[in-house]
């Protein structure tokens, strides 16, 4: 029954968030394995920040035109395309594609000339050396958006398929191609290999999508017709790439602040990011990817009772992962730090600000976490401009807050800046949702969340305690040390979380025990058959 299970995996909506989450989780380790390379290799220096900063341009072009606004725009026209004629459907995708690759090569080889004007721009307080190698990284990081734009096509092909595997293994060839540039390329070619790695792993992001996609039915043609379906998906992709672009200046902002800062400050602030955003991936992210075909199915069926009770599971489902491990995350930052990013170049002073950077962030991941599950509601309502005017207003807030805490409390005081943001984000967004459909199944989601923090504060309080013992019982001068205090003292704080949840009659803890043995059941049946 093994391959019962597999088709359940990658082919249903919860066999898809858990795909998606375990390759995230694979992604994310292979995101920090890069991580460590970098940070042990270079220290938090002026050559990190300059790679850093190299990928702020492909960003703001790539990030704006394509990643978010292209998969929210696309999936649901295709979808509906593809059940009606799929000749159509394939016309469509790859006049999107086509239109969309010319567009991305254009923009890379105009910011090709233009780059030293741009990045003086982005970081004025890089020295002439600096500012160079920021703009040499910058020409090369850019084509990488090419590949990308190819593989968000195609990924958003497999997703309105429900066909999940090749997508969520995306991310983890990307991070190869990384890492394989800091090991292999960069002691042959400088820091220009670390460049040319991203561009790599930008390659094997998209080829690894592709033998999937051509498997059930996808092929590309050389289509250009604007059609009223293209018309559509570019329409609705527009506000979304406005508010993306807002997001894209924020980060701007960012890095300009930063910039002007002590040396190392932008490594610090994107090392203590890539922290953050690990179980906002895991938790977060792939949920809202796999549950948004649901939204989208009840909403077109006007089946507001099933929306709702899918929203409400899934909101607690989020909340009863991400609260515990935000209380955690806070408790066991400077551990967290040292043990993933403390080696080699990588001093104390760099672990002790990176830590502290990481702590700001933390107060909000249960916001970051719950934003793209909340923003997808409204996408499955074809309502594309409401997320993009409460993300620009918390945008607005967020440079606000920055270029005061900024100057004042250095990068910490951006990534408290980016939390403040975030949280009110998160609370507009919810306060929108409930105000145009009512009832979101609020007492439910209430009550799970008081009882989930009471539980995450008492769970905490357990880890806290250990760690305190087991700091007088460790070496915590040594690597070995410190990785135990932590370990030990995580694995009481998950042990308490889980047992305060049984006692408290958690209703989420439920819902994953009859999730595993929803998935589990084949697996026992085969081998009992066998």
């Amino acid at each position: 029954m093994l391959k019962r299970l597999w088709f359940k995996l990658a082919n249903t909506i919860i066999g898809g968030a858990i795909l998606i989450a375990v390759f995230s989780i694979l992604s994310r380790l292979l995101g920090l394995l890069r991580d460590r390379l970098l940070a042990s290799h270079f220290g938090a220096g002026s050559l990190l920040d300059s790679y850093y900063a190299a990928f702020k341009l492909p960003d703001l072009i790539f990030n704006t035109l394509v990643f978010g606004a292209l998969a929210v725009a696309f999936i649901p026209v295709f979808t509906k395309a593809w059940l009606d004629d799929k000749e159509k459907a394939l016309k469509i995708s790859n006049a999107v594609l086509n239109y969309l690759i010319a567009i991305l090569l254009s923009f890379s080889i105009v910011m090709c000339f233009i780059a030293p004007q741009i990045m003086r721009l982005i970081v004025p307080g890089f020295n002439p050396e600096e500012l160079a190698l920021t703009v040499s990284l910058t020409r090369i990081i850019i084509f990488s958006i090419v590949f990308f734009g190819l593989s968000n096509v195609i990924g958003g092909v497999l997703n309105s398929f429900k066909k999940f595997f090749s997508f969520s293994l995306a991310p983890i060839f990307y991070n190869l191609g990384i890492i394989m540039g800091i090991i292999l390329l960069f002691p042959i070619m400088g820091p220009k290999g670390l460049a040319w790695g991203v561009v790599l792993g930008s390659v094997m992001h998209f080829l690894v999508q592709l033998p999937e996609v051509i498997r059930n039915g996808w092929h590309y043609k050389w289509y250009w017709k604007l059609n009223s379906e293209t018309k559509k998906i570019f329409k609705l992709m527009l506000p979304r790439t406005l508010g993306l672009a807002a997001n894209q200046i924020s980060h701007l902002v960012e890095t300009i602040i930063a910039s002007t800062l002590t040396v190392g400050s932008i490594a610090i602030f994107n090392l203590a990011n890539n922290l953050q955003s690990f179980p906002i991936s895991v938790f977060g992210i792939s949920l809202a990817i796999a549950v948004f075909p649901i939204f989208s199915e009840a909403l077109a069926d006007n089946n507001l009772s099933k929306f709702v009770s899918t929203f409400s599971l899934h909101f607690r489902r989020v909340i009863f992962l991400i609260i515990p491990v935000s209380i955690f995350m806070l408790l066991l930052r400077a551990q967290i730090v040292r043990i993933i990013l403390g080696a080699d170049r990588f001093d104390w002073n760099a672990t002790y600000h990176t830590a502290q950077t990481l702590g700001w962030y933390v107060i909000s991941l249960f916001a970051q976490s719950l934003i793209p599950m909340i923003t997808r509601s409204f996408y499955a309502m074809e309502d594309t401009k409401t997320p993009v005017i409460i993300g620009v207003i918390s945008i607005a807030i967020n440079i606000t807050i920055a270029l005061i805490l900024g100057p004042i409390m250095g990068v910490e005081g951006l990534a408290l800046a980016f939390s403040i943001a975030s949280i009110l984000n998160m609370i507009i967004l919810l306060g929108t949702l409930r105000f145009r459909l009512g009832d979101l199944d609020d007492k439910k989601i209430i009550w799970s969340t008081l009882k989930i923090s009471f539980n995450s504060i008492i769970a905490g309080t357990a880890l806290y305690l250990t760690l305190r013992l087991v700091a007088d019982l460790v070496n915590m001068q040594t690597f070995l040390g410190i990785f135990l205090q932590g370990t030990i003292a995580g694995i009481i704080g998950l042990i308490v979380y889980l047992a305060m949840s049984l006692i408290t009659n958690c209703e989420e803890i439920t819902i994953v025990k009859l999730w595993l043995v929803k998935f589990l059941k084949p697996i026992f049946s085969y081998k009992n058959n066998g």
